[in-house]
């Protein structure tokens, strides 16, 4: 059976995507100018992923006879994905994509390891199908970071 780095592992991915979705949502809504309208529907459309990302966990958390953690047991940590003081500061809302991204793919890969030395197939499974999600948005992204890097 699973290990208890894995079930740690999965609670802190569970937390992440939840406040990713709350900073994406976030950002979505402040972002102003003609110039944000195509990162807005990018975060509106990657909201509903990563809930899905969220419920996904949530339920093998279930399956491990474990519970996702509640907001009484969540600390927030995206310091760079919290909207920008200017409304109009794009690139600022994509680094802070960015790095939510990179730390996404750090814990799943973390994951991957875990669930592999726990001889938890289902979990390394599970792991890579989002490992693969995030690594797509993290491609997405650096492509806007460097069309808004040479304005």
């Amino acid at each position: 059976m699973s290990s208890d780095r894995v079930v740690d592992l999965l609670k802190t991915a569970y937390a992440d995507e939840i406040e990713t979705v709350m900073n994406y949502q976030t950002n979505a809504i402040v972002l102003d100018g003609v110039r944000a309208e195509e990162i807005k529907e990018s975060l509106k459309q990657d909201v509903q992923e990563e809930l899905g990302h969220a419920e996904q966990l949530g339920q093998r958390l279930k399956q491990l006879d474990a519970r996702p953690p509640g907001s009484a047991e969540f600390t927030a940590g995206q310091e760079s994905l919290q909207p920008p003081e200017d409304s109009t500061d794009v690139l600022a809302v994509i680094n802070g994509v960015l790095d939510a991204e990179e730390d996404a793919i750090a814990t799943y890969r973390d994951l991957i390891d875990a669930a592999e030395a726990a001889d938890d197939p289902v979990t390394e499974d599970l792991a890579v199908t989002l490992l693969s999600d995030e690594e797509a948005h993290r491609t997405e992204f650096r492509g806007f970071q460097k069309e808004y890097q040479r304005e």
